[in-house]
């Protein structure tokens, strides 16, 4: 009985511990390339590239939506937070995909690559019905990517001292309430 009750009071602690962090295997430790143009070619790569594997018209890049992006992702930067951005209803919105990791250490197409990895949990329903697992952001960066109705995209990065803060805006924006993705 002794010895039951010392397991149960070890397996408890192991319970209680906090979860350890998974470190990614990198061949190098030098920063990932950087630079606008190398952005706009491996956004609108990693977004098309998706959009073509459902059927959907490519997205176009906008100037626009990446100045908003980058005024977004300054903020983001420079107050130290993770969070979507206030928008009005209505005309004027954006959709919007937020990405943040590691100061570096993520190549562009990596960033766009974890928001296109949701599509494994994507389940053609409508908004906000389409994911399997019962929680609609397990998949919404996706179904934004390739939402039929979005026609442009724009991205932009900003960092501080520890972290990367991608923001893409897209226009119209997807991810309506009661509509499917494509």
């Amino acid at each position: 009985m002794r010895a039951l009750l010392l397991l149960l009071v070890m397996l408890a602690g192991c319970a209680a511990e906090a979860p350890r962090q998974v470190v990614e295997r990198r061949s190098t430790m030098a920063p990932a390339p950087r630079g606008e143009a190398l952005l706009r070619t491996a956004m609108l790569r990693g977004h098309n590239a998706a959009r073509a594997m459902v059927d959907v018209p490519p997205l176009i890049w906008d100037d626009r939506l990446a100045d908003d992006a980058a005024a977004y992702a300054a903020t983001l930067a420079r107050e130290h937070r993770f969070e979507h951005a206030a928008q009005p209803q209505g005309p004027g919105r954006e959709g919007e995909n937020l990405w943040m990791g590691t100061r570096g250490a993520y190549a562009f197409d990596e960033m766009v690559g974890h928001w296109v990895d949701e599509r494994r949990y994507y389940r053609a329903a409508p908004t906000p019905d389409f994911s399997t697992t019962g929680r609609w952001g397990d998949v919404a960066h996706y179904t934004q990517i390739v939402w039929r109705g979005s026609a442009a995209v724009g991205c932009a990065i900003a960092s501080d001292v520890e972290s990367d803060y991608l923001v893409c805006r897209y226009s119209p924006p997807g991810n309506v309430v009661g509509e499917t993705a494509f």
